[in-house]
């Protein structure tokens, strides 16, 4: 088990805080293993077993508290007086009117409260509005880079590791079967399946499922382009497949709800305003691409920019697509009041290449850094301010 050392901080961080700590992201990212790393902690810093109470709502043995009444009954039955309690609660977006029972707990000073879910249902409309200013969210990716290449071979170069990484894909699980990749392929063929048909079609009474595939195909293999959802409804109906632009919406906020995609908005970065059209599309894991279209190669400069992604995501702050006039900047991203800009290119070894990924950033004039990263191994090169760095250095925190 890779021991998640970001999140567990985190965690920590807020441990006896009167805050709810919300861990959401794809299924099978490791959202159950992290709490039972938190609660694998907490007991061996002292705390007692009778304080720490856990559920996970997909294990079938659970399933008559997924009636919110009997949940607040059984819970309130095994708190411990005078004592702090630990409530983990696995996947609770199943339980029907969970809010009432995570209210009504957080009113008690003895109380902590964490629970996870793998679709935003679990943060939205009504829900989210019941919760807020009680919870802290913390989003949860597959592995990174960083802790892939924890637990390879030593001896492995990272260019070995990433060509492992972007081929199997980063879930914690893989990496017990990483060796047969039949048994990749299986499994993450079925986790596929397993959101599509449950967390998208089932949730939102999806009809036309081969439409559903058509356009998590389209949009795979478009990841780093801008997705406009004209067309997207242009090209299904080019195809002899007519949606409507309606359609495709509903389908894709579907989809970034199950966390297999994540939206990236446009935003003027010299008229510092977000842009309402166009946005672009990543997948949270790159693995998965190979299950939805096929490994027949190619694109790995998109694939570099979903895997930097992905890591921005990590490290924090909001992410968006720059625009300067008509050229564009991979990756604003604004964390308070800082600010940074990320172009990533698989190569600029070429004279002309370098010149048009340098142009965006050359035409900021701030002084927030700048980055170009590559997959050239090079050392790390300055342009007047711009710093230029080999991706896998900078994904592993090699300065």
């Amino acid at each position: 088990m890779i021991y998640r050392k970001e999140y567990m901080c985190l965690l920590d961080k807020w441990r006896d805080q009167r805050i709810i700590k919300v861990v959401t992201g794809i299924r099978r990212c490791g959202k159950s293993s992290l709490l039972k790393m938190f609660r694998d902690k907490l007991l061996a810093e002292g705390v007692l077993k009778e304080q720490v109470l856990e559920l996970n709502f997909e294990d079938l043995d659970n399933e008559p508290y997924l009636d919110y009444k009997v949940l607040y009954a059984y819970v309130k039955n095994h708190l411990v007086e005078n004592k702090m309690n630990y409530l983990f609660f696995d996947e609770i977006q199943m339980v029907d009117n969970f809010q009432k029972v995570i209210n009504s707990f957080f009113l008690l000073d003895n109380v902590d409260i964490y629970v996870t879910g793998s679709n935003a249902y679990l943060l939205s409309g009504e829900i989210a509005t019941l919760l807020t200013g009680r919870y802290v969210e913390i989003k949860l990716f597959p592995l990174s880079f960083k802790e892939y290449i924890s637990a390879q071979p030593e001896d492995m170069s990272l260019d070995s590791a990433y060509r492992k990484y972007i081929e199997i894909g980063s879930f914690p699980y893989l990496l017990q079967i990483e060796n047969n990749r039949e048994m990749v392929r299986e499994y993450l063929t079925g986790l596929y399946n397993t959101i599509v048909l449950k967390d998208v079609v089932s949730r939102k009474k999806i009809t036309d499922v081969m439409m559903l595939q058509s356009v998590v195909r389209f949009i795979s293999d478009n990841i780093g382009n801008i997705s406009v959802i004209k067309r997207i409804s242009d090209t299904m109906t080019s195809l002899g497949r007519k949606v409507s632009s309606h359609t495709i919406e509903n389908y894709i906020s579907a989809l970034t709800d199950s966390y297999i995609f994540y939206p990236v908005a446009k935003y003027d970065a010299k008229g510092k305003q977000l842009l309402k059209t166009g946005q672009k599309l990543y997948l949270a894991d790159v693995g998965l691409r190979n299950v939805i279209n096929g490994t027949r190669g190619g694109d790995l400069g998109h694939i570099l920019e979903n895997i930097v992604f992905l890591e921005l995501a990590r490290r924090g702050g909001e992410i968006y697509v720059g625009k300067v006039g008509d050229a564009e900047i991979d990756f604003v991203v604004i964390n308070g009041i800082e600010k940074a800009y990320y172009q990533v290119s698989l190569s600029v070894r070429d004279e002309a290449t370098m010149k048009r990924e340098l142009a965006p950033l050359q035409s900021i004039s701030d002084n927030y850094p700048k980055y170009l990263l590559t997959l050239d191994n090079d050392p790390v090169v300055m342009h007047n301010g711009i710093k230029q760095q080999y991706a896998l250095d900078w994904l592993t925190d090699i300065y």
